[in-house]
């Protein structure tokens, strides 16, 4: 049996090697500055410095005027990795993935809710769909439709830093709060911009990294 012994080893060391090769951490954020992001301001009413900086290597998101900040790339198959924790009280803002259109003051794209007690939701923006949403009989399709989450609401207090674990893999969308598997959902567009929301109050987020699946 030992002569079967080496060429098993070197197989599993070649798939190790090989899924290294496949799975490359990107820093989305760079903790310095916001060069690989663009904005968006609700009606363009003031200029998006005023609202996105970098405070003591933290993004900080004022809350209005409405809008988001994107990556200037687009993205397919990932793990998202961000921290986020509500500056004063708990507010409003969501994470976007599969962005498809950067329209304003909301994209085309998918929200992963970050709202105060309903972190987790999926919300269907401009036009977006999801598999799982079931569009209601009697009444016309809702502006933006909701996808609840699954469990119980586990977002930390104003002040403490809260962590989303988004994986997106060919559109489907699996989402976790502070490491508790809250939804999962289907998108039929596949790739798009990843984005951080302004809505609400002030809002701070840090290591913002993604782990690329080619």
């Amino acid at each position: 049996m030992k002569k079967y012994f080496l060429p098993a080893v070197i197989a599993i060391m070649c798939c190790s090697v090989l899924s290294s090769v496949s799975a490359q951490e990107e820093r989305l954020f760079n903790g310095k500055d916001l060069s690989n992001w663009e904005f968006v301001v609700d009606g363009d009413s003031v200029p998006g410095s005023q609202v996105y900086s970098v405070q003591n290597g933290e993004i900080l998101i004022q809350g209005r005027p409405f809008g988001y900040m994107y990556t200037k790339k687009t993205y397919r198959n990932y793990t998202l990795n961000v921290e986020w924790a509500w500056v004063d009280e708990p507010t409003n803002s969501g994470i976007f993935v599969i962005i498809a259109q950067t329209t304003n003051p909301f994209p085309n794209g998918i929200e992963v809710q970050l709202a105060a007690g309903n972190a987790g939701d999926f919300v269907m923006l401009g036009g977006s769909d999801m598999v799982e949403f079931k569009a209601p009989e009697d009444r016309p399709r809702p502006r933006f439709p909701v996808v609840r989450k699954k469990e119980a609401t586990n977002e930390k207090v104003a002040g403490e830093w809260n962590k989303a674990k988004i994986i997106v893999n060919e559109g489907k969308i699996t989402v976790y709060i502070n490491d508790v598997f809250q939804n999962e959902g289907t998108c039929p567009v596949k790739e798009g911009h990843i984005g951080l929301q302004s809505e609400g109050k002030r809002i701070k987020f840090r290591n913002v990294t993604a782990t690329i699946n080619n």
